[in-house]
C-alpha cells in the first residue's frame, strides 16, 4: 500500500478528527488531505512527478508533515535533509540525488542559494517570509492512474565508515511493511496521540508520522528537545500517550530536577530505538513511569526497524534488544554467512519486506550491504553490527563492527571529523574516537597532533562548529606528541581511546 493511502483512509474514517497539533495549529484529518493534495499540484507543475525526487529542508512541523505526503501524492520520492546540516553535506546530498525541486525554510534560503546543485532549482519556501502557503494550488492534484506501490519513498541519507552520504532507498512497500508491524506490536490505534520531537529527516522521527497516519492517530509535533520541559508540558497538555525517545533524551530526564511524574500519566507507551538503551537508563524509566509499557528497539535506516522486545520480557531478557519485528528474520552469522550457535558473537543480519532497495547510485555499496543468503539465496541486509542471540532468538547488542560512534543517536564517521580537522591550520594530525557518555551515549572526542603549540581547545571546536553538523562536532580535545600507531605504522583509533601518557597531554 502506498503511504499517501494511509492518509485518505483515515479521513474516510474520521475526517473530523485531529491529525496534526504542531504548536498553535491544529488540523484535522480533511484539512491535511486537502492541504496535501493541493500542494501536490503545485509540486506536479513544477517537474516533482513519478520517479523525480524533492529535497525538503525543513524544521519539524505541521509544514514538514504536508511537504512530505504531498511528494507521496504526487509520486515523487522524498529526500528529507536535517536543517542543521552544513553545505558541504548539503552539496553532496544534493549532487548525489539530483533532486527536481527543494521546500526549505526561509531561513536557510541562502544555504540553498549557495549549494550549486540547487540553485538554479524550483524552490519552495516554508516560514513568515516564504511562498507555501501561496503557492497551494485551489484544485487537488489527481494521477492520470494508481500510482503502484513499488514507486520510490524515500532517500534518507545517511553517512558510512567514508563519512560519505549514502541514500539509503526505500519503497512504499518496504515502508509500508515496517509501519505495519511496529504498529501491531505496539498496537497503535486511532485513540493513540503520538509525539514526535526527533528529526523527521531521520528514519525513527518520519516513521512516526508514517504510523500515525496508518493508525488514524493523532500526531504531536514538537520541534525539538531543546526545551524538555516545554515538550513534558506538550505531553501533559495533548494527553500524549505514546512517547518515542534515543537514549539522550533519557538522560536528560534522568537529570532534570524535581521532574513530576503527573506530567506523564496519560502515556501508554514509551518506545526507545536509534542506539541501545542504558540498563540504568531502563531501571529509571521503569521506576519513575511505573505505569507505561517500555518498548526496547533496535534499527537502522536501511530496515526502519529490526527487533523489538515485549515490555513483559524486560526482566527476563534484561539487555536484549528482543526478536524480529513481525513477518521479519534476524539472525546472527558468521563472516560465512551461517548462523552462528547460541551466546557466539556475530554479525546481525536482517530479512524481510522491509528491507531497503539498496543506496542510490551506489551499486558497490548496496551488494556489500546486501547479500545472498547460503542457504536460500535471498538477500539479507549485513547491519555490519556484532550481536548474539540467545537459545530463544533474543537478540543483545555487543559492538559496532567499524569505527562509527554514534552520539545522541546519531551516527559520525571519525574520518569526516578528521578530514575537517587537518584542514584546520595548526594541526599536523588527527584521530577521532567515541568516549562513553552519560548524556550522549558516546561523546566525540579528537585526538590532535599541533604543528601550532599555541593552538587551544577552544579555537579547534570553534573551527569544527564552523565546519561540522552539531552532532558531529567534537566535545572534547586531546593534545598529543605522536597518535599512536599500530605494528603497520597506521595511526589506531584503538590505542588513541586508550588513556594517554600525561607527558603527552597539553
Amino acid at each position: 500500500m502506498r503511504i499517501e493511502h494511509y492518509l485518505e483512509a483515515s479521513a474516510a474514517q474520521d475526517g473530523a478528527k485531529t491529525a496534526i497539533v504542531s504548536g498553535e495549529v491544529r488540523l484535522s484529518y480533511d484539512h491535511l488531505l486537502d492541504l496535501s493534495r493541493r500542494l501536490a499540484t503545485t509540486l506536479h507543475n513544477h517537474g516533482a512527478g513519478r520517479g523525480e525526487r524533492v529535497l525538503i529542508l525543513l524544521d519539524n512541523g505541521w509544514r514538514t508533515a504536508v511537504a512530505v505526503l504531498a511528494t507521496w501524492m504526487a509520486g515523487a520520492a522524498i529526500c528529507p535533509v536535517n536543517p542543521s546540516t552544513k553545505a558541504e553535506r548539503l552539496a553532496a546530498i544534493a549532487g548525489n540525488c539530483a533532486p527536481a525541486l527543494v521546500i526549505v525554510e526561509s531561513r536557510l534560503e541562502r544555504l540553498v542559494e549557495d549549494c550549486q546543485a540547487l540553485a538554479a532549482l524550483p524552490r519552495l519556501v516554508v516560514g513568515e517570509a516564504g511562498s507555501f502557503d501561496s503557492a497551494l494550488e485551489a484544485a487537488p492534484f489527481v494521477p492520470a492512474e494508481p500510482f503502484p506501490d513499488t514507486d520510490l519513498a524515500a532517500l534518507i541519507y545517511t553517512s558510512g565508515s567514508t563519512g560519505e552520504p549514502k541514500g539509503v532507498m526505500h519503497g512504499h512497500d518496504t515502508l509500508d511493511a515496517a509501519a505495519r508491524a511496529i504498529t501491531r506490536y505496539l498496537e497503535n490505534s486511532a485513540f493513540d496521540i503520538i509525539l514526535v520531537v526527533l528529526p523527521m529527516s531521520f528514519g525513527y522521527g518520519l516513521n512516526q508520522l508514517v504510523t500515525a497516519m496508518l493508525s488514524g492517530a493523532t500526531l504531536v509535533i514538537e520541534k525539538s528537545f531543546a526545551f524538555p520541559q516545554a515538550v513534558f508540558e506538550t505531553i501533559r497538555a495533548e494527553r500524549v500517550t505514546g512517547f518515542p525517545l534515543v537514549p539522550a533524551m533519557a538522560a536528560m530526564m534522568m537529570q532534570a530536577r524535581d521532574l513530576d511524574p503527573s506530567l506523564f500519566a496519560s502515556l501508554r507507551y514509551l518506545t526507545s530505538a536509534a542506539a541501545p538503551l542504558p540498563l540504568a537508563h531502563l531501571d529509571w524509566l521503569r521506576t519513575f513511569l511505573p505505569h507505561i509499557r517500555l518498548f526496547c528497539m533496535y534499527g537502522q535506516t536501511e530496515c526502519t526497524r529490526a527487533t523489538w522486545l515485549p515490555p513483559d520480557k524486560i526482566d527476563a531478557k534484561r539487555g536484549s534488544v528482543g526478536i524480529a519485528i513481525p513477518g521479519t528474520k534476524a539472525v546472527v552469522v558468521d563472516e560465512t554467512g551461517e548462523v552462528v550457535a547460541p551466546g557466539t558473537i556475530g554479525e546481525l543480519v536482517i530479512e524481510g519486506p522491509h528491507v531497503m532497495r539498496g543506496y542510490w547510485r551506489n551499486e558497490a555499496t548496496t551488494n556489500r550491504a546486501l547479500r545472498p543468503a547460503p542457504d536460500t539465496g535471498t538477500l539479507r541486509l549485513h547491519t555490519g553490527d556484532l550481536f548474539t542471540a540467545d537459545a530463544d532468538g533474543y537478540l543483545t547488542f555487543v559492538s559496532r563492527m567499524d569505527d562509527i560512534i554514534k552520539s545522541r543517536g546519531e551516527k559520525v564517521a571519525p574520518q569526516a571529523v578528521e578530514e575537517v580537522l587537518c584542514r584546520m591550520p595548526g594541526i599536523a594530525e588527527a584521530l577521532v574516537v567515541g568516549v562513553p557518555h552519560d548524556v550522549l551515549g558516546e561523546a566525540v572526542k579528537a585526538v590532535i597532533v599541533a604543528s601550532d603549540p599555541s593552538l587551544t581547545e577552544r579555537e579547534v571546536l570553534r573551527f569544527c562548529a564552523r565546519h561540522l553538523e552539531d552532532h558531529m562536532v567534537p566535545k572534547s580535545v586531546e593534545f598529543r606528541d605522536a597518535l599512536p600507531k599500530t605494528d603497520s605504522g597506521k595511526a589506531s583509533r584503538r590505542l588513541a581511546a586508550l588513556p594517554a601518557n600525561p607527558t603527552g597531554s597539553k
